[in-house]
């Protein structure tokens, strides 16, 4: 098969699909891979290595995609980018549809096969293509918030940790998932007070074990939220529902609750935000203010830490982007119904029963 690995377009994206390790796994493997030039040079993949691996390296994307029957990225593909795929080709990369029906559109159109990261999943029934996402994201979480609560960037001027003789600020992590989880961690790991709240009473005792006392876990209700918002000095939006637009858990009358100089940072916003008053937000132009409340909605926040990023993300991918290429695209999504559960878009349809649900009357 031939593959190939565009430079991203979106902002800051510095990520790349394939790392010169992945790319040649998959040469050994019988394919060929093009990469455009730069893609990886940020993080320290330099075509150089990708040259050494045995990679083509391709001077503009319209090539790229010209010669490439599967393509593979990290965002979701950019207007220029759907207006080049074709109906041989296919998408392997990112989406997160449900709240972008002028993507879903585009992808219709182009009558490519799309499979999205965020909508591959295991025998578990966990989402192991987004988890490496998930927990950067959390944990950058608290990297963001402790920034902004900075009085040089806008924020109240506390120490999520304290010190002696002063109290440590107060955490709240709404959702117990992979990226709540780890945003607790990072906050615990701080000296921070931190609360998670979750729907799930088995996952709730799995975070009790976990923690073991280093972090209340409560059940989460509007009253909860509420209360806890009077005092948040930082929280933490990690809500999931796969495949589907997040809830909005805050409404813009709860946010109105929480203290002048607080942060909230919406780990979910990429599938719409879990906050009421979110919107997408990029690296450049990071967070603005509602009501004296600093919000961070940055919707591909783990661009910040690329290179990490990147090498965690290959590794989970991998594997299903080498049963693509060996067994082709048909078999492999029909022997594997894990990798099925990926396809959102093909032949000019929606095939993905959440996403077809998030764009009823939207289309």
């Amino acid at each position: 098969m031939r593959i190939g690995t565009p430079k991203e377009l979106k902002n800051r994206e510095y990520r790349v699909g394939l790392t010169p390790q992945g790319a040649q796994e998959l040469i050994r493997s019988g394919h060929t891979v093009s990469v455009e030039t730069g893609a990886g040079s940020v993080v320290g993949f330099t075509d150089d290595m990708y040259e050494s691996v045995g990679c083509s390296i391709v001077a503009d994307a319209d090539a790229l995609f010209e010669a490439s029957d599967m393509i593979i990225k990290v965002k979701e593909p950019q207007p220029v980018e759907i207006a080049r795929l074709q109906p041989r080709h296919t998408l392997f990369t990112y989406l997160h549809l449900a709240p972008d029906p002028e993507q879903t559109r585009g992808l219709l159109n182009s009558g490519a096969t799309c499979i999205a990261y965020e909508t591959v999943t295991d025998r578990f029934g966990r989402l192991p293509l987004l988890t490496p996402m998930s927990e950067v994201a959390g944990r950058l979480s608290i990297q963001a918030g402790a920034k902004y609560l900075e009085i040089s960037n806008g924020g109240s001027g506390t120490l999520l940790g304290g010190v002696t003789g002063v109290a440590p600020g107060n955490v709240l992590v709404i959702g117990g998932g992979v990226a709540g989880r780890n945003a607790a961690e990072m906050a615990v790991g701080l000296g921070a007070n931190v609360t998670i709240l979750d729907r799930s009473l088995d996952r709730l005792r799995e975070l009790d074990v976990i923690f073991a006392g280093r972090a209340r876990c409560l059940y989460s209700t509007s009253s909860a939220i509420e209360s806890l918002l009077r005092t948040a000095d930082l929280v933490v939006g990690a809500v999931l529902l796969p495949g589907s637009e997040a809830p909005k858990v805050v409404s813009a009358d709860q946010i109105s609750l929480m203290k002048p100089g607080s942060v909230v940072v919406d780990i979910a916003i990429d599938q719409g935000g879990c906050f009421e008053t979110s919107r997408p937000t990029t690296h450049d132009d990071p967070v603005y203010e509602i009501g004296g409340v600093i919000h961070y909605c940055v919707t591909n926040m783990p661009a910040a830490v690329a290179r990490t990023s990147t090498i965690a993300l290959s590794n989970a991918t991998l594997p299903f982007a080498m049963a693509l290429a060996n067994k082709g695209v048909d078999a492999a999504i029909q022997s594997d119904p894990h990798l099925a559960g990926g396809v959102n878009v093909a032949g000019g349809k929606i095939v993905h029963p959440e996403i077809v649900a998030a764009m009823d009357g939207k289309l």
